[in-house]
């Protein structure tokens, strides 16, 4: 096979994986979306190639590139410089982890191949979601994103769950494929075809089977009533420019047409608040006096709204490793992309987004790129490392009846992440944000669909503000309802339920990623031991 074959073949992946991806909607071209790209490792693995490791290299980098350029171009929209390096770093490292299954395989054999390509691909995504350069977007299990009656299951496997099954069906296949004689040949045996037949369609029946079983349930539950409002700030011309306190006005009008005596929640976008609010002072804002104004008339009412707030250290208070230092003063601060909720008690609460944008909210690996600091784009009031906080704070009405979960933005496309929440209490979950950034691109619609898969796994009602766009209710099956038009003002009322029972997913969390990184490491070091004994040898 020539070499430029391999490049065709590798790009066949890269455009697979991309029109597999919503909104393109292909959804089945996911089970065949790497069999290209294991084909040409495997070529290449079988043949004397000149520089063979480059041509892997560059043929693996092709692929994942043609993905991640295709798919999430849309970043672009809010940061050029930004897109550029979350595409080509994401891009490179894909490439590696293929690089690595390609070495480990070649050294303890092709019996173990497929094996060594599924548990490494899944160690791979799983640290993409806790280190400093986290960016999961590209998850596999996403792309079930909408086509959620295929994934009911997901309350007991997560994401993961979902690239496992992807995984395995493109190894299937591509097993089929061998070299001999330098030519490719395809056989596929008849258990490999009831192999095939019965990993794809065996989880989609299960989820159908869920799916009628959780309708029967879902009646008996008592509802109550939420407010969700979407003011259509636009976040480059007036979020930042216009008057505060007329722009929250705006958005109290808009609630005003729900919301009534029997409203429990009134909800307002990320970052709606957006004039600088020192948290032990938050009473005396003029923003929160405005708000507490309004909650006088609803008696039930609590209110959550996003804000952007600052914490002051006091003299000898220990200081969080974010605190800056005040330009013409000794003192020192943190800034917060914060949650905050208001009831008729009199309390605040507050919670700290904790999952951070690198390089807009959160500074990488800030001992090496200091400079960042500077470059960051503003995508929250503030730039560079906000603060946050360690535990998922569930906000508590004053009956102690109702539990939120406070999600903001980045912090949805985290699965583990938010069940922790629930485990915290949380009995349904309120998911805010701006996504107004990206302009009209998939990004918006996609940051959507990854949230009713965080329903799926929790069984959790979501309701999700979005200051652009789009509002909804999504239920716990992941169905989206009442679904505001995109850039347009809109306030919508809903009924949600309050569960109080976790999923299996939401107890133990992503147990099929820490399986495959065992079996990973359990791979790695078998490799190694067989090349130090070829070296004694």
């Amino acid at each position: 096979m020539k070499s430029y074959q391999l490049y065709l073949l590798s790009l066949l992946t890269g455009l697979l994986l991309t029109f597999a991806w919503f909104p393109h909607g292909l959804i089945p071209l996911i089970f065949i979306g790497f069999v290209p790209l294991l084909i040409v490792e495997k070529v290449i693995s079988s043949n004397p190639y000149k520089y063979h490791s480059l041509l892997l290299f560059l043929c693996a980098y092709s692929a994942f590139l043609v993905w991640n350029i295709l798919t999430t171009w849309w970043i672009k929209n809010a940061s050029f410089g930004g897109a550029a390096l979350a595409i080509i770093s994401n891009s490179l490292l894909m490439t590696m982890v293929f690089i690595l299954f390609h070495n480990v395989k070649n050294r303890i054999g092709k019996k173990w191949q497929y094996l060594v390509f599924i548990c490494f691909w899944i160690t791979w995504e799983f640290f993409h979601l806790h280190w400093d350069l986290s960016w999961p977007w590209l998850t596999l299990g996403n792309v079930f994103a909408d086509t959620r009656d295929w994934i009911q299951w997901y309350e007991y496997t997560g994401l993961f769950g979902g690239g496992l099954w992807i995984l395995i069906i493109n190894s299937l296949i591509a097993s089929c494929f061998t070299i001999n004689n330098l030519k490719l040949n395809f056989k596929i045996t008849r258990n490999k075809k009831l192999a095939l037949v019965g990993i794809l369609v065996i989880p989609i029946l299960i989820s159908l089977l869920i799916t009628s079983k959780y309708k029967q349930l879902a009646d008996t539950k008592k509802q109550y009533p939420v407010v969700i409002v979407q003011p259509n700030i636009d976040p480059y011309k007036e979020k930042f420019t216009g008057s505060p306190i007329e722009q929250l006005k705006k958005m109290l009008q808009l609630a005003a047409q729900k919301t009534d005596s029997t409203t429990e929640y009134l909800i307002f976008p990320e970052t709606a608040l957006v004039e600088e609010m020192w948290e032990n002072e938050l009473e005396q804002n003029s923003s929160i006096q405005l708000l507490r104004k309004f909650i006088k008339n609803y008696p039930k009412l609590k209110i959550i709204i996003g804000a952007t707030t600052s914490k002051l250290y006091e003299a000898g208070e220990t200081r969080s490793a974010t605190a800056r230092k005040f330009t013409n003063d000794d003192g020192y601060y943190d800034s917060y992309n914060t949650a905050l909720q208001l009831d008729n008690s009199g309390r605040i609460q507050i919670y700290h987004k904790s999952k951070l944008v690198p390089g807009v909210e959160k500074l990488p690996f800030p001992f090496i790129f200091q400079y960042l600091g500077d470059a960051a784009i503003d995508l929250g009031g503030t730039s560079g490392s906000l603060g946050m906080q360690e535990e998922r704070t569930a906000f508590t009405s004053p009956n102690g009846n109702f539990k939120v979960a406070p999600v903001i933005c980045y912090e949805s496309i985290y699965g583990e992440y938010v069940g922790e929440y629930i485990n915290n209490g949380a009995n349904f979950i309120s998911i805010i944000t701006n996504d107004g950034w990206w302009g009209d691109t998939p990004g918006y619609k996609q940051h959507l669909e990854y949230g009713a898969l965080r329903a799926i796994e929790t069984r959790q009602w979501v309701a999700r503000c979005a200051n652009t766009g789009i509002s909804c209710f999504i239920t716990p099956l992941g169905e989206i309802e009442q679904a505001t038009h995109w850039w347009v003002p809109a306030v919508i009322a809903g009924k949600i339920e309050m569960s109080t029972t976790p999923t299996f997913y939401t107890r133990f969390g992503d147990y099929i990623a820490r399986t495959a990184m065992i079996l990973s490491l359990l791979l790695i070091i078998y490799s190694l031991s067989i090349r130090f004994r070829i070296i004694k040898k």
